[in-house]
């Protein structure tokens, strides 16, 4: 079984990988681990398009059974065609902006407040994932998924993090 999981930023799709790979002891492959370079902070540079798009389908490609969460529209067309099935993870905007404004702040704790880089990147972040719902946004979009998700020859299952992660994890696992 191949598996995608995706949604916007703070909707949940990590949180729910994690916990369908540890009830399928199936590996977890998370878009921003091939998508960032490893820093301290998290998140400050990108690795090149192509380093992280072969990096991906390598690690992809050497398991029969896989999650993948993130998202893969423009990852090149070979994802088109690579899963079994999709998740297509929503949730209220405001739910998860305000689940993304507490993760800004476990991962940076102080240095949100004293590290003028560090928050600037954090607004930047939240006002680009406060733009998901907009349908006008040419940015990772709620319209560019659907429209990604309408090109894909899976099937689709959509949830609502607003659920608990067992019960979403239980209709995913209804579909192996």
């Amino acid at each position: 079984m191949k598996l995608l999981i995706i949604g916007a930023s703070g909707s949940g799709t990590t949180t729910l990988a994690k916990a369908l790979s540890q009830a399928t002891s199936f590996p977890h492959l998370d878009v921003d681990a091939y998508y960032w370079k490893p820093t301290n902070p998290p998140f400050q540079e990108k690795i090149e398009m192509a380093v992280r798009a072969k990096n991906l389908e390598a690690d992809f490609e050497r398991h029969a059974n896989v999650i993948v969460s993130g998202s893969l529209v423009s990852w090149g067309n070979y994802w088109q065609t690579a899963f079994d099935l999709v998740v297509f993870v929503t949730l209220d905007k405001e739910i998860r902006m305000q689940r993304l404004q507490q993760r800004e702040i476990e991962r940076y704790g102080d240095t949100l407040q004293t590290d003028s880089i560090i928050q600037e990147r954090s607004q930047a972040f939240l006002a680009w994932a406060a733009r998901y719902d907009d349908p006008t946004f040419t940015g990772r979009s709620i319209k560019i998924h659907r429209d990604w998700l309408a090109s894909l020859s899976c099937e689709i299952v959509e949830i609502n993090s607003e659920d608990s992660v067992g019960n979403n994890a239980i209709k995913v696992l209804d579909k192996f």
